[in-house]
């Protein structure tokens, strides 16, 4: 068996002093870089966005600090909340654009909502999943016209749309009312083998800014641009015991939008079958909750927190004209429009 030589002490003298060099040597990189500014900047921004160019100029422990300390990025169960500056898109796009994934994306155009397709369609192949193949699915009650603009459009590579004819009903609620059920229906039918993710989104409206893999998650919900501000006791819930919807004022995260949610086949499936369930229980004792399928979605998000949020800049409203500090970029919006008159049967 070999054995070694004893270490002489001037061997161990000179170890001792090569570990202080090195300690010397970090230590003073820390105080180069984490308690002053660099030589070439006056004073370190307060917001710092993650950009390849950032990234090559910073230590990796300084990219672990808060980017946007001016909202709130993570919901106390720990799911991220999205916003521009929080995350790197070309580590997003990188991340997900090999993985080949197809997000499905329904939307409801029936009535005179048929109107605003074609602003849908145009401005999300422009902004919505870009790169990503997406399978647009159409709800229409008006088949040849839905069929007749898609012809007049054009789809990057990777990218179809599929009409599926629904009933017209005679209300609008009952249109709001049957949406679950109908998602539910053709997960279980084609989209279940189709694709990846599904998103559901409404058909009024416009993308204006990316809009892209960073919202993708297991469940994903956005936050309603009129109440991100209320405390949760001035939301908009379902306020009555007796429906399936019903959250008491001392309960509830946050107030959710019906326009936009999403995630994984399995997960959006699960959320349908239980809203379309609740609602058809709601039916069935003659109770229609105040937000027909809105109602029941934020009580499923309450029991069923999601995983992922997007902010107001991922859901806004045109109809709220001053645009807050915080609102760096609008990316998806509402249209201003007259619901009396695009509602029939109000």
């Amino acid at each position: 068996m070999r054995t070694g030589k004893k270490a002489t002490p001037w061997c161990i003298c000179l170890l001792v002093i090569l570990q202080g060099f090195l300690f010397f040597g970090v230590w003073k990189l820390y105080l180069s870089y984490g308690t002053r500014p660099h030589k070439t900047e006056e004073k370190q921004p307060s917001v710092l966005p993650l950009s390849p160019t950032t990234k090559e100029k910073q230590p990796f422990f300084f990219l672990l600090s808060p980017t946007r300390p001016d909202v709130m990025t993570v919901t106390p169960w720990l799911a991220p909340i999205v916003w521009e500056g929080a995350f790197d898109p070309v580590i997003i796009d990188n991340m997900y654009k090999p993985q080949d994934l197809t997000i499905a994306t329904t939307v409801f155009a029936v009535g005179k909502y048929t109107r605003f397709l074609r602003d849908f369609l145009e401005t999300a192949e422009y902004h919505y999943m870009s790169g990503l193949k997406v399978h647009y699915y159409i709800f229409t009650d008006q088949s040849k016209d839905v069929d007749l603009l898609l012809k007049e459009l054009r789809f990057a590579a990777g990218r179809v749309a599929t009409v599926i004819p629904v009933p017209k009903y005679n209300r609008w609620q009952e249109i709001s009312l049957r949406r679950m059920e109908t998602i539910q229906k053709t997960i279980e039918a084609r989209i279940g083998r189709e694709a990846d993710y599904i998103y559901c989104l409404d058909v009024d409206m416009k993308f204006h800014y990316r809009w892209g893999p960073e919202v993708l998650g297991s469940l994903v919900a956005a936050i309603h641009p009129w109440y991100y501000y209320f405390p949760r006791e001035k939301f908009s819930y379902e306020r009555r015991p007796a429906s399936r919807a019903y959250i008491p004022e001392d309960q509830g995260d946050f107030y959710y939008m019906a326009a936009v949610f999403g995630g994984t086949i399995k997960e959006v499936h699960t959320l349908t079958k239980n809203c379309s369930e609740n609602l058809n229980l709601d039916k069935g004792q003659g109770l229609e909750a105040i937000w027909q399928e809105e109602s029941h979605l934020n009580w499923y998000l309450l029991h069923h927190k999601p995983t992922k949020l997007l902010s107001p800049e991922y859901l806004w409203d045109d109809l709220k004209r001053s645009q807050p500090r915080e609102i760096q970029h609008v990316r998806f919006s509402a249209v201003i429009k007259n619901k009396m008159e695009v509602r029939e049967n109000e």
